[in-house]
This record gives structure tokens, sequence and C-alpha cells, in this order.
């Protein structure tokens, strides 16, 4: 319903290197668990504390996308994941970059980014969830802290500096890789092996949770023949392939690890067409009739769900370029024959805010709201039409409890402050903003805004008492980011 701007691309580096002990395909309860090492040069709360500080860089500087329905679709199919692995000793957080390229990363303390480009290229659901397993299994192997093990064991002054390369490593994964290697000091080679042998334990790890889970194992080795063949003479590889190569050997041993799990059909969810039409649609970077013609050519071989799917994606594009009659024309029976879904509800609500329509919106959503009241989307979606019909004392109750409940998350806080600025709270303004400035790392400018609400309620009051107590955890925050 919504949508921000979004700051210019920074690649933060996604190699994780390490080391790990090789077993034959055949036989997995041979292979030992070495997921837990790691843990004398860099503890799991270390681990977390960087994975926030990495989070907060990545806001500031990534197109992250703030999509409610993509973020709330990426983090129940990686959660998913998550409930079928093994050693999962941290939270995960999933996310996604607007970027055509095809790639996804995990780092510290579980976090996962996934490229919107993988979506166009990912031709079923089980493919996307081979991605995202396989960097579960990083995550979970500690593959990053396990290279900082090894690194720290052969010079331990180089620790430091290691941490600090990746945190800053910049422009790209090469880049990135060049920069640890002259850190460490250590062989080409021998760092090349480490990503190989990562990969594989990742690729051994990711089949089985994603047999777990339900999904298809052989889209993990289809996927990734595919991309191999598709890119084997291109002079600039996809970031993914630079990250995370895939060498004939590699490409055989996943097959071969998927040949031991039963053989399962697997349906792709509506919920990832739906997905990945809304990706299409206004996250690929193309325009409408780019996006249009898309459309067009994936119709000419659909199937129902996939019909369907390509219809919403059609009528966002109209919604987006205010041919109203045409989006109606398309999502109305949509909405005729699935009353509850939230992709065709977020979109029918775009169209009353659009023609204007706030009391149609506000009751659409409401409604949505009895059968699931604490939906994040539709949450943030009545805040949103409450706001756009003028009715801010109503969104703001909504916004504070959300923002209590997804603290981290920057559409309520930005909707908050919205909501408060209309209603002539500057304190109330100032205090979200500057929660979404911390969101981002931006400490000082997060502290110097709340100072400023003190200043502005009166004296002894319980707002200033909030805002002065809020002042003191910023700069606790702020020095331990300062320390990492």
């Amino acid at each position: 319903m919504f949508r921000f701007a979004k700051a210019p691309a920074y690649l933060l580096i996604s190699a994780l290197l390490g080391t790990s002990i090789a077993a034959p395909a055949n036989d997995l309860s041979s292979l030992p668990d070495i997921g837990t090492a790691a843990a004398a040069t860099l503890s799991i709360e270390k681990e977390i504390e960087y994975g926030d500080a990495y989070m907060r860089m990545i806001r500031a500087s990534m197109p992250v996308i703030s999509d409610p329905l993509l973020s709330e679709y990426i983090s129940d199919l990686g959660h998913r994941l998550v409930a079928n692995a093994n050693d999962v000793r941290t939270p995960f957080n999933f996310f996604m970059i607007q970027n055509r390229q095809i790639n996804a990363f995990a780092f510290f303390g579980g976090h996962v980014a996934i490229h919107s480009g993988l979506f166009l290229h990912a031709k079923t659901e089980s493919e996307l969830a081979s991605v995202v397993a396989h960097e579960i299994a990083h995550v979970t192997q500690r593959h990053l802290a396990r290279s900082m093990e090894d690194q720290a064991r052969k010079s331990p002054a180089t620790l430091a500096a290691l941490i600090g390369s990746m945190m800053l490593a910049i422009a790209s994964p090469e880049a990135g890789i060049a920069a640890i290697h002259a850190t460490t000091a250590a062989s080409a080679q021998g760092q090349i092996n480490y990503t190989r042998s990562n990969e594989k334990e990742a690729d051994r790890i990711g089949i089985a949770t994603l047999s777990k889970a339900g999904f298809d194992v052989q889209a993990m080795p289809r996927f990734f023949g595919r991309l191999a063949d598709q890119y084997r003479y291109v002079s600039t590889p996809p970031p993914m392939l630079l990250t995370h190569p895939l060498p004939e050997s590699r490409i055989t041993d996943s097959r071969s690890r998927a040949n031991q799990f039963p053989a399962r059909q697997v349906a792709t969810s509506k919920r990832y067409q739906l997905a990945r039409s809304r990706i299409v649609a206004r996250y690929a970077g193309i325009d409408s009739n780019a996006a249009l013609d898309w459309f067009e050519r994936q119709e000419k071989r659909s199937n129902a769900v996939t019909k369907d799917a390509i219809a919403y994606g059609k009528a966002l594009v109209y919604i987006d370029s205010e041919q109203y009659e045409k989006a109606h024309a398309l999502l109305d029976p949509l909405l005729a024959k699935e009353p509850n879904n939230r992709f065709y509800i977020d979109s029918a609500t775009d169209l009353d805010l659009h023609q204007k329509k706030y009391d149609r919106a506000i009751s659409r959503l409401e409604a949505a709201q009895k059968a699931n009241p604490n939906n994040k989307v539709l949450r943030l979606n009545l805040a949103n039409a409450l706001q756009e019909a003028d009715r801010n004392n109503e969104s703001i109750p909504i916004l504070t409890r959300y923002t209590y409940d997804n603290p981290e998350d920057p559409n309520g806080w930005h909707l908050l402050a919205q909501a408060q600025a209309a209603n002539g709270r500057r304190d109330a303004e100032l205090a979200a903003r500057a929660e979404l400035l911390a969101l981002r790392g931006a400490w000082e400018k997060a502290i110097q805004m709340y100072i400023q609400a003190s200043q502005i309620v009166e004296v002894n009051s319980l707002d200033q008492a909030r805002y002065d107590a809020r002042i003191d955890q910023l700069r606790l925050a702020r020095q331990r980011f300062a320390n990492l």
C-alpha cells in the first residue's frame, strides 16, 4: 500500500569463509557436526552484536525493500526452513534488497538477505527455498566465525583487522574478498578451498533442511546447474557466483546428496507466485510497459495458479499508472474468489485510497482484521488508510502498539512520525524520526532529536522522563557500536 524511497546501493561482503571436514557423499551419518565451533574466538552473543551493527549499516546504505507483504512472505518462508534446521542458536531475520542481480548472503546473528532478482530467476518456490536453506546453513555452521578462529590461531593480531575488513568491505564481492586476503595475509588458494568446502557443507545441510521442510530437494542442484550453464562464459558473473562458486564438482555433489532423499513433487505456492508478480510490477526496475510485456509472455504458458498471479501483477501495474478501471476489472474477480487473500486486500485498498474512497478502504481492512487481528500487513494498512482519511487520532494508537511490538520495522515509525506531525505533536514526531535514525545507526542525530523532544515537553512530565531515558539508552548503544 505504501512504499519508501531507497538509498543508493552499497554492497556488503557476503563471502562466508571457513573450514570443514569432507566425507563421502553416500554417508550422511558419518559427517561430523562442527557447527558449534568458533566459540573461543567469537561468542554467539558477540555475533548477535555484530549482526545488529551490520543490519543498521545495511538499512542506511542499501535499497532494503520495506514492502510489508513481501517482508511477510520471505520471513514466513525463512522461518519455515529454520524450524526444520539443526544447530539454530540465534534468532533469524530475513529481508529483501531491491537488486536485479542474482544474490543472497548471510551474516552474523542470523541475518539473511535475498536480492529481489532471485525471484526473477527461480522458477519454483523450492528453488528459492534452496538458496535460503543454503544461507541458513552458513549461519548455523558458523562459517564466518570459524574462518575468524582459523585466522586468529595463525595470527591473533589480525582478528580485529579481519572483523573491520568484513564490516567495511564495499563496492563488490571481489573487493571485499581482496580486503580479507590482504588483512589475513592468507594464500589465495587456501581461501578458495575454505570457500568451496563451506559451500559444499552448506549445500549438504541445506538439502536436509529442504527435505524436512517439505520442499523439493532436487530444486537445489537443478537451480545451481541452470545458473552455471547460463553464466558459464560471461566475463562478469552475478555476485552470487562470485561469492558462491559453482564448479561442476559442487553441482554433482549436490545432485548426489539430493538423490539420497525420496523423490517428491511439490507444487509452488500461490503466495510465491503473487510475491513474484509484485516484485516484477514494483521492484524489478522496469517501466510499466516492460512489466506488462513480461506478464503477457508469462500468460501464454500459465496455469490456474499462475494465471491469477499474472492478473494480480497486471492490476498492480495499472494501479501505479493510474489506470484504475483496468485494475478493477482484473482485481475485483480475484478478490471475490479469495476475499481473505492479503495480497488482494492490500491492492484493493490501494485502489480505494487512490480513488479517495476512504471509508470503503477502512471498512475492508477492519473486516479483514477481525479474521486475523494481529497481522502486521493489515495493521499497517489500516493505520495508513486512517491517515489518508485524516483520522490520525485513530491511527496513532494502532501505530504506538505496532512499534512497541515491532521496534525494528521502519514502516511503523515512518507512519507514526507522519501521524504525529499531522496532529501537531512535534515532540512525538521527533521521537519517531529518532527511532528511524537509530535503526540506521545514526546515533548522534537520533540523540539530538530526542534532546529536542525532551526540551519541548513540560518539565518533569512523564513524556520528558521517557525521552530522557531513551537518550541514555541510545548513548549506551552508540558506545557499544563504537567499540565493536
